[in-house]
């Protein structure tokens, strides 16, 4: 009640503040006519003019302050005030005009004609004037107050994006920010001015001038750069200790959506000094549409990403298999709202279970399965290497026998770059996945092809989200070894490629994605640790816990046994299949079949025996699995 109270009084004091203003501003409204009239010589106007004005002016004053009251002059929120306000006050002054002239003729008290449209104008001014004034005096004390203690910026890019953001600080009464300066290569630009801001020089300068004016964060206004561009500006910023933020894309621009809501944390996809893949998926796709694809692991990171493309694309109905209910909902929510029209049937089963399987193939009868089912982390699997087995190996073996039996048209297996030369269980797993659907297709009707890739860009268990989690925790940020590379993708990236490839497929290749240079992991931790604004090893330590069990120093996409043939897209390669003695390999599966089930301490012989380059790590090896 007391704080009601206080804001009643504030109220009335401003209201009772503005009539006094309208009052004076009537006077002086009602004056000034004469003395515009008479070239601004007050002693020129004559006496009859004078009286007429002062004898009407108490009248014409409590009719404008009742014109007022009807306009809602005294209750509008001035600070807010906008086209609507205008309109009444315009409104309200002409009206008091016309009445003003009324009331002289009814009295008829002699004035010039020109009087009583000087007399609008000027009261339309002034009544203007002083309601805005307070809007201008808040919005002044608040920036003033707001950016004290606030953050000082730099902006890159003094083309229609930098104008547009430089424009929403500056008149944002609210922002914390103060633009400093601005950064452009257009030496045509040096030294003028946008918003009252200068633009002091290129990229050459951006370290000088971040240190100069002590700049806190640095704002990449170019939506149009492509990567290698972001890079180099990247680079150049890392060595302030800025934290930066970019524009999206270009197609924003155009579309009149750049703002400063559209501001975003620089990624590390931005490092990767590389334009986004580009797959013309409409041409590709036709083999698609009007299909009924299933996609197992349809929930996981590559496995939605799959389904998301797949959905566009118009099949005739998508099915997606998944053991994991959470993913599996998720998915469909969101085909569901995107695709309403969509024939998707989603459930719930494990490659594992034989009969399962056989029941929906039976059931769905699917032309394509896209099998991206498996167990992928590599330290779990390592300490569980059975599960890896039944999951992977006899997963994608059952999966396999499934598709055979009903008829699939095409099998595509999702590899992973760690069947190279393995190291690990996962790897090794894999690895036993490509033989297997090279021997189906020798066999069957069914093509059955594989996909190798590395590392994707923000999947599930990859490492940038933790890089990301850990730097929000103030650190420390952990890294494997000094000297650990690998190869990076994007989930849209690779998944498009791998549908591609699935165009390209005749049966039994491995197809092999380019995953352009090897980023080193240390880089990635220190760059995101700078882009997020803080100070390698000050802010945010980084500490070595040493490599992970079955974790490499570097990872391959291609074993030396094979041959590297190109496809009609530079990024897909593929890889000669190697020869092995299918008969052996039956019996060493089976083998290895009787173990898992039986719960066998160690596999890693029996995996040796199937895969001669698998290179399990010594036993010594510290077993970290952070």
């Amino acid at each position: 009640m007391k704080l009601l109270n206080q804001i009643n009084v504030q109220l009335l004091q401003r209201r009772v503040v503005l009539v006094i203003l309208d009052i004076m501003t009537v006077c002086i409204a009602s004056i000034a006519p004469l003395w515009f009239r008479f070239e601004l010589n007050y002693r020129d106007i004559p006496e009859v003019y004078l009286s007429s004005a002062w004898n009407f002016m108490i009248a014409n004053v409590v009719i404008t302050l009742i014109v007022f009251y009807f306009f809602k002059l005294y209750h509008s929120l001035w600070a807010f005030a906008g086209t609507a306000e205008v309109q009444n006050i315009l409104a309200a002054c002409i009206l008091s005009a016309i009445l003003d002239f009324l009331g002289m003729k009814l009295v008829q008290y002699p004035i010039p004609r020109s009087y009583y449209f000087t007399y609008a104008l000027v009261l339309t001014g002034i009544t203007t004037g002083t309601r805005f004034s307070y809007r201008i005096m808040r919005n002044m004390r608040h920036k003033a107050q707001n950016r004290k203690n606030g953050t000082r910026v730099m902006i890159i890019g003094a083309g229609d994006a930098g104008n547009t953001v430089i424009k929403e600080i500056t008149n944002s009464s609210y922002s914390t920010m103060t633009i400093k300066c601005i950064i452009d290569d257009d030496e045509g630009k040096w030294g003028r001015f946008i918003q009252g801001i200068k633009i002091v020089g290129g990229r050459d300068r951006i370290v000088e001038y971040a240190a100069l004016y002590g700049i806190d964060e640095i704002f990449i206004a170019i939506p149009s750069a492509n990567r290698a561009t972001m890079k180099a500006l990247v680079e150049i910023c890392k060595e302030t200790s800025c934290k930066l933020r970019t524009l999206p894309g270009i197609y924003q621009l155009v579309n009149g959506e750049v703002n400063v809501s559209k501001l975003r944390d620089v990624d590390v996809e931005d490092l990767l000094g590389r334009d986004p893949i580009k797959v013309d998926l409409d041409s590709i796709l036709n083999y698609v549409r009007n299909q009924t694809i299933m996609v197992t692991g349809g929930g996981g990171s590559i496995g939605s990403e799959l389904c998301r493309q797949i959905a566009g694309h118009k099949p005739a109905r998508l099915i997606i298999v998944d053991i994991y209910e959470n993913n599996a909902y998720e998915i469909q929510q969101e085909l569901k709202h995107k695709y309403p029209n969509l024939d998707l049937v989603v459930l719930i089963a494990s490659v594992r279970n034989t009969n399962r399987i056989n029941h929906i193939m039976e059931e769905y009868r699917p032309d394509i399965i896209y099998h991206a089912a498996a167990h992928k982390h590599v330290p779990l699997m390592e300490v569980s290497p059975n599960e890896a087995i039944k999951n992977n190996v006899f997963g994608t073996w059952k999966t396999a026998q499934a598709a055979v039996q009903n008829g699939v048209k095409k099998f595509v297996l999702i590899s992973t770059d760690k069947a190279v030369n393995p190291t690990n269980i996962m790897g090794a797993s894999k690895r036993i996945c490509e033989m297997v659907i090279q021997t189906y297709n020798r066999h069957y009707d069914t093509e059955f092809v594989a996909v190798r890739f590395g590392n994707v860009l923000g999947s599930n268990g990859s490492v940038i989200p933790l890089f990301k989690n850990q730097i929000a925790a103030g650190g420390p940020v952990t890294v494997t070894h000094p000297d650990i590379i690998r190869y990076f993708m994007t989930i849209p990236e690779a998944v498009s490629l791998v549908l591609q490839a699935g165009v390209y497929a005749k049966g039994g290749e491995i197809f092999i994605l380019d995953m352009g240079e090897p980023v080193k992991i240390l880089d990635l931790a220190k760059n995101l640790i700078r882009l997020s604004g803080y100070k390698v090893d000050e802010d945010i330590k980084i500490e070595f816990t040493g490599l992970r069990p079955g974790e490499k120093l570097y990872e391959e996409l291609l074993m030396s046994e094979e041959g590297l043939m190109d496809t009609e897209n530079k990024l897909i390669h593929i890889g000669k299949p190697i020869e092995f003695d299918e008969t052996l390999f039956y019996v060493q599966l089976n083998n290895l079949k009787r173990a898992v089930e039986n719960e066998c301490d160690d596999v890693r012989s029996l995996i040796q025996e199937i895969v001669p380059t698998y290179s399990p790590q010594s036993e010594d090896m510290p077993q970290n699995m952070e």
